[in-house]
């Protein structure tokens, strides 16, 4: 068994193609299918079940892949540590849920860049319980979540506090009170977003029947408000930069309470300068908030 073995067998699970694999490692195809075949051979139990010309990984094979995540991770972990005086560099997969992504991050990204230009930083956005797997996989080396989710594969670090804001367009008058809110449109993220579900305990409490529209985008989300047609709760640094566009007001009430923000990466993955950094840059950043 050799790692680039085991190279080969992640990346066609995760293509579920052996030539789109081919093209991401920059070889023949028929050389992957032999070394996967080898390997299913070693290990006497297929990891792939052919259909047609696609590959579905096998019960085995999903079973391997946990462990050859974690053989790679720790070979990576273990270049890393022979040279650990040196400046970070290398590659760097950060995760974010959209409302930090556009609020918070900017400018914490740009100074990370500014300070350790040899880190290649790959962003993406998704919802919590995406951003929490793709840490737990090693598909992402850290996340920052809103949702303390008590996994053991996971070690967290609190950042800051959210503050939440009812956002609406001046045109639909003072809003004051939670009834104020009756016969409005509300949009909000889908089900499982902590902001979501903290002004729907909110609106219970106060028994304001009011239905919400689900939109995955705080884009769309200021599009609608700023035209009139509904209302939103955002966090209030979504709202700082929603309120520099115009035909935005924001409304803050005591009965919706600020959620509490994590960053998060995998216990498992040890000295990772890269990422130590930039949790150092989090704290730092948010010490005082």
């Amino acid at each position: 068994m050799e790692l680039s073995q085991l190279t080969m067998f992640k990346v066609v699970a995760e293509q579920g193609s052996i030539i789109q694999a081919s093209k991401l490692l920059h070889c023949v195809p028929s050389n992957i299918t032999n070394r996967i075949k080898l390997l299913e051979k070693e290990l006497g139990a297929p990891l792939f079940i052919r259909k047609g010309r696609g590959l579905v990984i096998s019960p085995s094979g999903l079973l391997f892949l946990s462990y050859t995540n974690k053989i790679l991770s720790l070979c990576q972990e273990a270049r890393r540590a022979l040279d650990s005086e040196s400046e970070p560099s290398g590659l760097l997969k950060i995760g974010a849920i959209e409302s930090s992504a556009t609020g918070r991050l900017p400018s914490i990204l740009s100074r990370y860049h500014q300070s350790y230009p040899s880190v290649k930083m790959e962003f993406s956005t998704g919802i919590w319980s995406q951003l929490l797997s793709d840490v737990v996989a090693h598909k992402l080396d850290c996340a920052i979540i809103a949702v303390k989710d008590e996994c053991p594969d996971i070690e967290r670090m609190e950042i800051y506090k959210e503050e939440l804001v009812l956002i609406a367009s001046p045109a639909m008058g003072e809003i004051s009170t939670p009834q104020d809110l009756i016969g409005k449109n509300i949009f909000m993220w889908p089900e499982g977003c902590p902001y979501r579900k903290s002004l729907e305990g909110w609106l219970n409490e106060h028994q304001i029947p009011t239905p919400i529209t689900n939109i995955a985008s705080y884009g769309t989300i200021l599009g609608c408000v700023s035209s009139g047609a509904g209302v939103s709760l955002v966090p209030k640094g979504v709202f700082e930069q929603f309120r520099r566009i115009g035909s935005i007001s924001g409304y803050s009430f005591s009965g919706l309470m600020p959620i509490q923000n994590y960053f998060i990466w995998n216990r498992h993955t040890g000295f990772h300068r890269a990422k130590d950094k930039f949790s150092e840059l989090l704290k730092n950043e948010f010490k005082d908030v």
